[in-house]
């Protein structure tokens, strides 16, 4: 593959103001566009990030992959790859490079970030984050015989093959969905070691009890929904 592609990040968010603009400020050069995703925000986030250069949407409908989506279509017609990136710091935007680099030299349609090929202490990420992880993975090699061992949301993928996923979740089972999509499809993935640190601010997620539980019950949903249909 050709070098020179267009890079597009894409960062939803949701009261991230004490955050976004450290990831925007440490993603590499190679990423040519950031669209942050102002998912409902009551705080600076919007603005903080539209002043660090970034291009920002609105989505008043609450939830990941909504905030995805949008972003997504606000995506120049050129784009060759999307970097996903969530906007709380918890990932390493500078190793947005590892990350990006295998799809540039054709040696893979995209690339999951891994957090799991790092942390000593795998307890040291939030419980629906182990919990879908383990069930994800468990699942996907169950019926199509392929391990991944992290659903984390830093992520790459050439975007002529995001397109052809027909990307629908709307919330939590956002990262799931792409990956049984691209394992469907027949994609080449491949996951590379990445770091993780705990988040600025609280997860809305994982924070909550009830946000564990119906994340968990997505992750489920999409699998049996996919594992079911061509």
């Amino acid at each position: 593959m050709r070098e020179g592609l267009k890079v597009v990040a894409i960062i939803p968010a949701l009261n991230e103001e004490a955050s976004i603009g450290k990831v925007i400020a440490d993603l590499p050069d190679m990423v040519g566009c950031i669209i942050v995703c102002d998912n409902g925000c009551t705080d600076r986030t919007a603005q903080i990030a539209q002043d660090a250069g970034a291009k920002v949407v609105t989505e008043p409908e609450r939830g990941y992959g909504a905030a995805c989506l949008k972003a997504v279509a606000a995506v120049p017609g050129d784009t060759d790859i999307l970097l996903f990136i969530d906007g709380d710091y918890s990932d390493y935007p500078q190793e947005a490079i590892d990350i990006i680099n295998p799809i540039v030299e054709g040696e893979a349609d995209m690339v999951i970030g891994s957090r799991m090929m790092t942390l000593k202490d795998h307890r040291s990420l939030p419980p629906v984050a182990a919990f879908g992880n383990w069930l994800t993975s468990w699942l996907i090699r169950i019926r199509w015989g392929i391990r991944f061992t992290d659903i984390g949301p830093f992520r790459a993928i050439r975007f002529e093959a995001y397109q052809r996923l027909g990307m629908r979740d709307r919330n939590f089972g956002w990262t799931t969905e792409m990956q049984v999509k691209a394992v469907k499809q027949k994609l080449s993935c491949l996951e590379v070691p990445v770091s993780y640190r705990p988040r600025i601010g609280v997860s809305k997620i994982s924070g909550t009890v009830s946000g564990s539980i119906r994340a968990g019950v997505k992750f489920l949903w999409i699998f049996l929904r996919e594992a079911v249909t061509r």
